[in-house]
């Protein structure tokens, strides 16, 4: 401990949050000033000089104590394996040699894909982008960023106003052994395979040894997953899942996780309402009988284990694929309280259809009739749509609803900016006579809405960025469009196969000029 400042006094850590790290890594304590503010917190690891931790210190000086016991369970998960020392020791040793072979993972040359580095390193990483371990903290990865967030990122970096989907990599303790590395299992200079990834040195008897752990992504925050991912995790880590399978519907899990309210999660029919700029207000329902299929059941995730490096890049897209179905679905669940008095610009029912695939029934703009939106999510970057209505569309319409329903990965936009769409196809109304007019005018009315000021909006202001935006490929508003009153044919899936991805992960190339830019002026 270093010399103290005259007054200044020391507090145990251990009196106030007990013996959480044990003897691998002691707290030291914290060092005050006369005023009782906090000078120095200092970490001992596994038998190394103390060190202080500046972002204790910080959270402690900001009086957040929540923070601050969250990451004292952080680093004392790092520890979280039974046995004596030795073994404990060897099983930090292992996992320090895990975390050398991720950022190996991580630093392989590949291709720029987003015009956004930090994007393009979250969705295109082999890894995603990594923090390493620092100052007794353990490695966190963050693997997913919504287009939402990413917009917020770009025009407030810093200011840590998004939500970040991320892990971090731990050890737990098993009741089997598990072989774990004891050196790195990246050969220098790697070799890389078709995929991209590193050709790995086999685990044998000289390299590993066998322990009484795993290592483990802990999800920050819990992730919804259906169940068939997790059984895909499963595969590819060779170990059973730390879940319950028989599983809940993926939307209530979803309302679950992102409403504070949890009581309106009772099971029953959930009906949300949407708000969008323009006082325009969607609603949104969800019908639990339908989503009680076993295919979209699932749980919610709170760790991943697994024993191998090579485990992870595969496990990272799975979280992405699962991740990119959430921000889907949960675009049309929100806390706003439906008001019987308020009428909606648009009432949309979503029901599932088969894995990753559903389906969003609406009404068509100044028509009796209904549309159906078939949405497919193909893979972590890829959606397929079709629009299903009454008349003959132009099949490039399904790959302009794609392009934009993957730009901004928004139910309530995408429809939006679809109702724009097939307003501007239609043909002009034929001028009225003067006394036909006189009377269209007095007979008119304007819907009646309740009043909305104070409603507040489920998008961020900074998502109605006036600044231009480069409409690179998607359709514009030409008169070509044709509309029949023929028998619709039946329309083929639209083309919108990615470009190809050099490295394990599809291509998200769509949201680099969007993450450039903001939303096309017509989706606002």
């Amino acid at each position: 401990m270093s010399a103290e400042t005259p007054g200044s006094s020391e507090c145990d850590l251990s009196e106030c949050y007990g013996d959480q790290t044990g003897d691998d890594c002691q707290t030291e304590g914290v060092l005050l000033l006369p005023g009782g503010e906090v000078e120095d917190v200092k970490v001992a690891q596994h038998g190394e000089a103390p060190e202080s931790n500046a972002s204790l210190c910080q959270l402690l000086r900001m009086k957040k104590f929540k923070e601050f016991s969250l990451r004292m369970g952080d680093l004392a998960s790092l520890y979280n394996v039974p046995g004596d020392g030795d073994t404990r020791l060897k099983v930090l040793k292992s996992l320090q040699h895990l975390q050398k072979d991720l950022l190996k993972i991580s630093n392989l040359p590949r291709h720029l894909i987003a015009s956004d580095a930090h994007v393009d390193l979250v969705l295109n990483g082999r890894i995603g982008s990594i923090t390493p371990s620092k100052e007794g903290n353990p490695m966190s990865i963050e693997y997913y960023i919504s287009p939402s967030d990413a917009m917020m990122e770009r025009l407030h970096p810093g200011e840590g106003n998004r939500s970040q989907a991320a892990v971090v990599v731990v050890v737990g303790a098993s009741a089997t052994t598990h072989r774990l590395q004891m050196e790195s299992l990246i050969p220098t200079p790697p070799q890389v395979d078709s995929t991209g990834l590193p050709a790995f040195i086999p685990l044998s008897e000289t390299c590993s040894e066998l322990l009484p752990a795993f290592f483990l992504l802990k999800m920050k925050p819990p992730v919804p997953m259906l169940s068939s991912f997790i059984h895909k995790m499963s595969q590819i880590t060779d170990l059973p899942p730390d879940a319950d399978l028989q599983g809940e519907p993926l939307f209530q899990l979803l309302q679950l996780t992102a409403l504070e309210d949890k009581r309106s999660c009772d099971g029953k029919d959930a009906l949300f309402l949407v708000s969008l700029p323009d006082a325009e207000f969607h609603s949104y329902l969800f019908t639990t009988a339908e989503w009680k299929c076993d295919f979209w059941k699932g749980s919610l995730i709170h760790t991943v284990p697994f024993t191998h490096p090579a485990h992870v890049p595969a496990l990272l897209d799975l979280l992405r694929y699962q991740s990119a179905v959430n921000t889907l679905l949960a675009s049309c669940i929100t806390s706003l309280k439906h008001q019987p008095e308020l009428v909606c610009d648009l009432s949309g029912e979503i029901v599932p259809e088969s894995d990753c695939s559903f389906s969003v029934t609406f009404s068509i703009p100044d028509s009796e009739t209904l549309a159906v939106l078939l949405v497919s999510v193909v893979n972590c970057h890829q959606l397929r749509c079709r629009l299903l209505m009454p008349g003959t569309v132009d099949q490039s319409l399904d790959d302009y609803i794609s392009r934009v329903l993957t730009r901004c990965m928004s139910i309530p936009i995408t429809l939006r900016a679809i109702r724009k769409r097939l307003s501007s196809l239609r043909p002009p109304a034929l001028p009225l006579e003067p006394e036909s007019a006189r009377k269209a005018v007095s007979s008119s009315s304007t819907p009646a809405h309740c009043a909305v000021e104070n409603t507040p909006a489920i998008l961020p202001p900074a998502m109605l960025s006036p600044e231009p935006m480069e409409e690179d490929g998607l359709p514009s508003n030409p008169g070509h469009y044709v509309m029949s009153v023929a028998a619709a044919p039946a329309v083929d899936v639209a083309n919108t196969d990615a470009i190809a991805n050099r490295s394990n992960c599809a291509s998200v190339s769509v949201y680099s000029h969007w993450v450039a830019s903001s939303f096309p002026a017509e989706l606002v």
